[in-house]
């Protein structure tokens, strides 16, 4: 992964357009990183069960069925603007 310094930031609104739908990019985020779900077949049209490309999943991952060790093998693409 890319220095922490290196990574693009996205405002809310340009990482909500990364939902499969708006944008060909597949993202989600996860405690302030953003992450390319692009070629996941569990992401298939910005969707995966219940949840929503386009979305910061942080609080969601608690009722998942896997830890959120998933996400390590996922490429980091940015990180989400901190909101003032």
């Amino acid at each position: 992964m890319a220095a922490d310094k290196e990574l693009q930031e996205y405002s809310i609104a340009q990482f909500a357009l990364r939902n499969g739908k708006d944008k060909p990019e597949v993202w989600c985020a996860y405690k302030g990183l953003i992450y390319d779900v692009s070629d996941s077949t569990l992401w298939r049209n910005g969707k995966h069960y219940e949840h929503w490309a386009g979305q910061d999943l942080t609080r969601e991952i608690k009722g998942a069925p896997h830890s959120e060790k998933v996400f390590e093998k996922l490429r980091v693409v940015g990180k989400l603007k901190k909101s003032c």
